[in-house]
Order: structure tokens, then sequence, then C-alpha cells
């Protein structure tokens, strides 16, 4: 089969792979149907992720059809449409019994990381059970691509900043996880939504979508000060920082009102400071870290119920015979795109 790999030079390749086979009692194999190409992958290539594997197959974000489960999988079976969950996690350490699958004792980010990922004709999915969640009937491969890695992380941002309802959320960087974490956070009860990017396109995209009541340049406008107009000059309720600029952290802890919190889903490739001397006195409450995509079943229902939508974020598709030139678009494109999906050579 055809799978993209990459080495510890920062060169990719599509090449020819064995086609994977079940090695445990828990895995899945399946044939994937569209993937994505995550920013984070640039990340491995760069060499910005210290614990990928060189020669591995990218892709942790895709979709499709159940062909082959190991004996204790239970609730798959062969031909089920599933939704993949970027995180592998075992359900049954200390960690995943609190919600943190993150941090899963067994697992962790691994597919396209560790171990093969999804950027291939065909994948093997360790905790299967876990891993993989299947779709309603009534939603599309390209409706479910994006629950779970791009919408997780966004529901993830908007439950860090423990939303209530009438509250006013600011939300760094209108790109995929900040337009799916302001869905999520009108869902759990924000009021407001100010939206922040340096990217007119991007902002006008949201709002010609209604996905937030405030829309801010960064390049162009002050900020802080739009921000006190909005809030009686008490700050944000919360802020879900999504963009990670080399100025977003700091953006995000000086329009957050005192005693908020500031819910950080971004990845950096360089180190973040917070000046506590500044900070002094503003009692904010910092929560950041791989996203615990732990909520893919409620997602799916809620884009089966028409309250999320995350198709709109597909900017371009290619085939998996074409897919380094997808990279290099993706790597080179100008700001005026989302995702890019890749589709299987079959896919119809």
């Amino acid at each position: 089969m055809k799978a993209l790999i990459w080495n510890d030079n920062g060169k990719i390749k599509l090449e020819e792979k064995p086609f994977p086979k079940i090695k445990d009692e828990r895995d899945a194999i399946v044939k994937v149907e569209l993937s994505s190409i995550c920013t984070s992958d640039l990340h491995i290539i760069h060499g910005a992720v210290p614990s990928a594997v060189p020669n591995t197959t990218l892709g942790h974000e895709f979709v499709g059809k159940v062909v082959a489960i190991g004996s204790a999988v239970k609730n798959l079976k062969i031909n089920d449409r599933v939704a993949a969950n970027c995180i592998t996690f075992c359900g049954e350490c200390w960690f995943c019994r609190q919600g943190f699958i993150n941090n899963c004792e067994k697992g962790g980010w691994e597919i396209g990381c560790k171990i093969d990922g999804c950027q291939a004709d065909y994948v093997r999915v360790p905790y299967a059970d876990t891993g993989l969640t299947k779709i309603p009937d009534k939603v599309s491969y390209e409706d479910a691509l994006f629950v779970g890695d791009i919408l997780s992380s966004g529901y993830f941002g908007a439950e860090l900043c423990e939303i209530k309802s009438g509250d006013t959320i600011a939300v760094i960087g209108c790109g995929p996880v900040g337009i799916c974490a302001m869905q999520c956070a009108r869902i759990l009860g924000a009021k407001k939504i100010i939206a922040i990017d340096i990217n007119q396109w991007r902002l006008d995209f949201v709002q010609n979508n209604n996905l937030a009541d405030i829309y801010i340049n960064s390049k162009t406008e002050n900020v802080e000060n739009i921000v006190n107009n909005e809030t009686n000059k008490r700050g944000a309720d919360g802020v879900i920082e999504a963009a990670g600029g080399s100025n977003t952290l700091a953006l995000a802890w000086k329009i957050a009102r005192p005693n908020s919190i500031v819910g950080i889903v971004a990845m950096y490739e360089e180190p973040q400071i917070l000046p506590l001397p500044q900070m002094y006195g503003k009692n904010l409450i910092f929560k950041t870290g791989g996203v615990d995509a732990i909520h893919c079943e409620k997602l799916l229902n809620l884009i089966e119920e028409g309250k999320i939508s995350t198709d709109m974020l597909i900017s371009k598709k290619y085939t998996l015979n074409d897919i380094v030139n997808a990279y290099n678009f993706f790597e080179n494109k100008d700001n005026n795109c989302f995702k890019i999906v890749i589709q299987s050579p079959s896919y119809a």
C-alpha cells in the first residue's frame, strides 16, 4: 500500500509499505477514506516534536471504514464508518479514569508520531474500542473528519475556561481550532464571543458564518481597548489562546479579567514566558496541555443535530497519490486556506 513517511532530515516521501496487521486484541485496521494535514505534522517534519519517530507514516486526523478488528473490540464491527481520536488511550489507567486521556500511561499522541499514521491506504489503530467512534448515519465523512482533533481541541479550549451562562469569551486565532472553539463556547453558554486575528480574511470568514459577535484585527486595532469597551473595563471572562504566535500569550493574559481563566490550546515552537510581576494581582488561572479528546461521541451528536459544523473548514482536496504536493501547498499556502484534505483514490 502507499504511505507518506518522513525522515529526520525533514524530508517526506510517498512509499510502498506493507499492509498493517492486527497486533493486539484491541486493535482495528481502518481503510482511510479521508485524512487531513495538520500543523502538528509540519512540527514533526521541522524537528519540533522530540517524541516523533523517523520513518513513520504521518497523519492523525482521519475517517474511514473498519476492515479488521481484534477479538476484544466489541463496540465496532466490520464496515462501520468511524472517526478517529488523535489520542491513543487505554481507558483503564489512573489518568484515563480521571478523563486525562492525553496522559494515558499506555498511549498519548501515538498515531502519526510514534507509530504509523493515517496518511496511507490503511492504518492500524491501537485501543480501537476507545480511539474510534462510530459515525452516525446522517453524518458524512467530511462532517466527521475533524472531530477527533481540531473540534476536540476547540471543545477542550472552551471547556478549560469553565464557561458560565452569559460569559464573554475572547478567542485568539481564527484558524480551524479557534473556529471550533467559538462554536463550542457558544454551546457551553457564552453570550458574547470576541474573535481576534491578524488576518482579515479569516475574520471575515468567521463573521460571514456568524461565529462571533465582535471581530478585532489585532494588526490594525487596539485589542485591549476594544475588549475593555465591550466588557465595562473588566476584561474577558475567559480567553482561549488558539494562535500560538510570538505575542499571543501575552495578549491573552492582558485581555483576561482578574480572577478568570486563560485556556491555552495553541502549540508553540518556542518557550513562552509569564511575566509574573506584571501579572501580580490579576489572580489568573492558566490551563494548558494536549487535548483530552474524550467527547468525540458527544461532538458527533452535536454535528448530527446541526449545532456544530466543521466541513466548512475544508479549503482544498488532494488524492493520496498527490500528497507530497499537498504538503508543499499547505506549508507555503497563503493565509486564505484552512484545512487540506487527502482522499483515498477510491473515495467517491
